[in-house]
């Protein structure tokens, strides 16, 4: 008995130690992961992509939009979906390591005519029998190689990839939707700037019609001035089909019918400002594409690993046992039957087909890899475009304010002179009050720049999924 055990060890080490000849443990490759912030160096590791996402806005009935977003939306649902058949894949890969069993009950009728029972010719007897027959079948293969470890390692990785993929569908989600309901606040923003600009030119026709009539100005200043209105007036159909149209494309993203969304306003709006970024190598266990990325890459490992074991040997054993008997009354006391059978495979000329099935798995390995490395470039790209984008709209978020009490000061300045003097035109009126609508209608990109730009931020770093 010590002997047995002794041996089995040993036959377990040795089947250890080829498979090891053949595949390999995977280890992470080396990626470009340091220096992907441009213009940033730190060494704090502190970063906003820890932040739950109900931290980072505090706008409740955004928070309730977004909520629904991850309740409803179709595409997450798919990415769920997508894990399920993961996960059955798993299952199957595992059991693959396992013994098949397979039972069988039968009854077969035989018939024998004379002459194939070598009888007397002129006799003619026709003889019947039956068989009855319940075995069980079961066969293994045993994994001498590691060809299905690695086939189950591989379909883990798979699994892990969508569950993954499905969280950085979760933070693009999250994403998306804040930044849909911002550009919808600064379309409401802009209709209503724009509505209090059609007042005044309103009432900017009266007092032009009124000078006229005083000999203050001409008609040309009338027309100028009603032509002013008209341009602002003009705009107004299309901001409105852009609010319907934007309030359709947040609708859509939250699985319902195209209607209208409850929504806050752009002032109540405030911008998270402790954009805190970490380091770079953190993208790789915060970012779910970037983790999504290298789980494909370990997948496609683990198939080059399933490939080389396909030029080696398979041992597989085989053993079928049960009952058999041409009476059935003595089914169960003298019918016993059974069979061992072990067999070595050992593969000599297949057509190529093991030599194109390694090659095609050390290809899409590299190209995995290639996918893993942009991927994570990618992401460093994407934090620092945010990052510039955050700190160009405060910039101009600050000159603008400037900008737009100047011009406010020149539109009431001419409207003085032209009424009280005559050293200005309406001209001069005209044109500084297109000037300021500009700067106002700008000055609302600005903030909305600087909303969705630290939304990027937090996206890019990989918030949204914690």
């Amino acid at each position: 008995m010590k002997f047995r055990y002794k041996y089995s060890i040993l036959i377990g080490f040795t089947i250890l130690t080829l498979s090891a000849c053949v595949t390999k443990k995977y280890t992470r490759p080396e990626v470009t992961s340091v220096g992907l912030y441009r213009d940033k160096n730190t060494t704090d590791t502190t970063t906003m992509a820890d932040l739950q996402w109900k931290s980072l806005f505090s706008d409740t009935t955004l928070q309730s939009l977004i909520q629904q977003g991850i309740n409803q939306n179709l595409d997450l649902k798919q990415a769920i979906e997508r894990i399920k058949i993961a996960e059955a894949t798993l299952i199957q890969s595992r059991g693959a390591l396992l013994p098949t069993l397979q039972a069988d009950v039968n009854v077969t009728d035989n018939k024998a005519s004379a002459a194939a029972q070598n009888f007397p010719a002129g006799i003619n007897i026709n003889l019947e029998t039956q068989t009855y027959k319940a075995q069980l079948s079961t066969s293994w293969e045993a994994d001498i190689w590691g060809k299905l470890s690695s086939a189950k390692r591989g379909a883990y990785a798979t699994l892990l990839q969508s569950d993954a993929a499905k969280r950085a569908v979760q933070t693009q989600l999250i994403a998306t939707i804040a930044n849909n309901y911002y550009t919808l606040l600064a379309l409401d923003k802009q209709l209503a700037i724009t509505e209090q600009t059609i007042k005044i030119r309103l009432q900017d026709v009266e007092t032009m019609k009124a000078l006229k009539e005083g000999a203050v100005v001409n008609g040309a200043a009338v027309v100028q001035s009603e032509a002013n209105l008209y341009a602002a007036q003009v705009t107004l159909p299309d901001l409105k089909r852009s609010i319907k149209e934007a309030e359709n494309a947040l609708s859509i993203i939250l699985a319902k019918a195209p209607g209208s969304i409850n929504r806050t306003t752009l002032d109540q709006q405030t911008p998270y400002n402790n954009l805190q970024t970490g380091i770079s190598a953190q993208l790789l266990q915060n970012r779910p594409d970037v983790i999504a990325a290298e789980f494909g890459f370990r997948s496609s490992f683990e198939n080059t690993n399933v490939a080389k074991a396909y030029f080696y040997p398979a041992l597989t054993l085989t053993a079928t046992g049960g009952l058999s008997s041409l009476q059935l009354q003595d089914f169960f006391s003298k019918s016993i039957f059974y069979n061992l059978v072990g067999g070595l495979t050992q593969p000599i000329f297949a057509r190529g087909a093991n030599k194109a099935r390694l090659k095609t798995a050390e290809a899409n390995q590299q190209i995995a890899f290639y996918t893993f490395q942009q991927t994570l470039l990618t992401g460093g790209q994407e934090v620092s475009n945010a990052l510039y984008a955050y700190q160009t709209a405060a910039e101009k978020e600050e000159t603008r304010a400037k900008q737009i009490a100047s011009l406010t000061k020149a539109v009431d300045f001419t409207k003085e002179l032209l009424r009280y003097s005559s050293a200005t035109n309406y001209t001069d009126v005209l044109t500084s009050e297109q000037s300021l609508l500009t700067a106002q209608l700008s000055g609302i990109n600005d903030r909305l720049q600087k909303l969705q730009s630290v939304v990027e931020l937090y996206r890019a770093l990989g918030g949204g999924w914690k």
